[in-house]
């Protein structure tokens, strides 16, 4: 016999916080995005490239930066693609698992990296950390760590 559970329907107050959320993620991702464009560069692109570059030998094993992007293996493929054709990464096979890849940042993606981080860092200090007082920027930072740690075990990842 199938149970029936009661939606526990959101508060006048929640549905407010909620969709201020929603609201002002999308619009800031979009202009974030929309700051990259002079650059040639995606927020994709730039995610990429962040984790690339924190990395000791600049590389990372293709299943490792799907998952560190949060995007399917099938969809990051098509996008390491692209970065190659604008020579920011590379791919090279990997030694010790011939079905392994790893996607490594080139010269021109550091350079690249270099030249953006100034300007994508202003427009997040812009758009988002210059907006609200440290106080304020340390309350979000702890309200939202428990949803990332939430969100990260439902990943299955620490």
């Amino acid at each position: 016999m199938e149970t029936e559970t009661a939606t526990r329907w959101l508060s006048d107050e929640e549905q407010c916080a909620w969709r201020t959320h929603v609201e002002v993620n999308r619009m800031l991702t979009y202009q974030l995005e929309k700051d990259l464009q002079p650059f040639g560069l995606t927020m994709n692109d730039y995610d990429i490239l962040v984790h690339l570059s924190e990395t000791d030998d600049h590389r990372m094993r293709m299943s490792d930066l799907a998952t560190a992007t949060l995007q399917s293996k099938s969809r990051l493929s098509h996008q390491i693609t692209r970065m190659e054709n604008a020579g920011l990464v590379r791919r090279e096979n990997c030694e010790s698992d011939r079905r392994g890849l790893y996607t490594v940042l080139t010269e021109n993606g550091m350079e690249t990296m270099k030249k953006v981080a100034p300007h994508h860092v202003a427009s997040v200090r812009r758009h988002f950390v210059d907006l609200i007082s440290a106080g304020e920027l340390d309350a979000l930072h702890k309200a939202l760590t428990p949803i990332a740690d939430h969100l990260r075990a439902q990943r299955g990842k620490p």
